[in-house]
């Protein structure tokens, strides 16, 4: 006769406890490895819209580089092609503005000629009518040179000299006289002390002529600051 031992069956609770842990176990595995994957997805996807927006951006920089360096290049090319264009006009320019001014500068020129060669020939003809008007010319230029006690010599031509003591011996006696033939008529020329000056008529009309050409200049000179260009 055999003889049969009782079993006991452990407890239900241990059964639970350990399914509960077996299950908790395969869930912290579960979380963990889906928290590593999604990192790694994120990782991923960051990557790739990084990437594309990346290159956007750089695409939308090199761009807008590019434009602009095209236009400044484009600029800079026009501009050195339009200076190359221009020289030929500016010299042109250049050569007709020289041409106007050589052409009223001779203009001036033969206005003034004309006028010194009028004027000569009306002072020759006055003197020739009243040759003492050149003592006037000795009065005025011995008042702006210093005063002097030395006796005044006045240089002249032999004829007018002739015949302004002539028509005028009072006056003429005021100074010392002297006959100069290297002078020509209407010449003058005085010396007091150790001063000596022209009082002649020609050298006041080249200094009236010089005024004359200067007023001309500075009236050209205007006329063409309102000319239009």
């Amino acid at each position: 006769m055999k003889h049969f031992r009782s079993y006991r069956f452990p407890p239900l609770s241990q059964f639970i406890a350990a399914g509960q842990r077996a299950s908790n176990e395969d869930t912290d595995g579960q979380w963990q490895a889906s928290v590593s994957e999604g990192f790694e997805q994120g990782q991923r996807d960051g990557y790739e819209v990084g990437l594309v927006q990346g290159q956007q951006d750089g695409y939308d920089t090199g761009r807008n580089d590019g434009m602009t360096q095209g236009r400044e290049e484009g600029r800079n090319e026009t501009l050195v092609a339009l200076d190359r264009l221009a020289r030929p006009v500016d010299a042109i320019l250049r050569d007709l503005k020289k041409v106007r001014a050589d052409y009223r500068e001779a203009q001036r020129k033969e206005v003034v000629d004309l006028v010194a060669k009028v004027a000569r020939q009306v002072i020759r003809a006055e003197l020739a009518l009243q040759p003492v008007q050149l003592l006037a010319l000795v009065d005025e230029t011995l008042a702006s040179m210093p005063p002097t006690r030395e006796e005044i010599d006045v240089f002249l031509n032999p004829e007018e000299l002739k015949r302004i003591s002539e028509l005028d011996p009072k006056r003429a006696k005021r100074w010392n006289l002297i006959a100069d033939a290297r002078l020509d008529a209407g010449e003058c020329r005085i010396k007091a002390g150790d001063n000596e000056v022209d009082a002649g008529c020609h050298q006041r009309l080249s200094a009236c002529m010089e005024q004359v050409s200067s007023h001309l200049a500075l009236a050209a000179e205007h006329a063409d600051q309102g000319a239009p260009a």
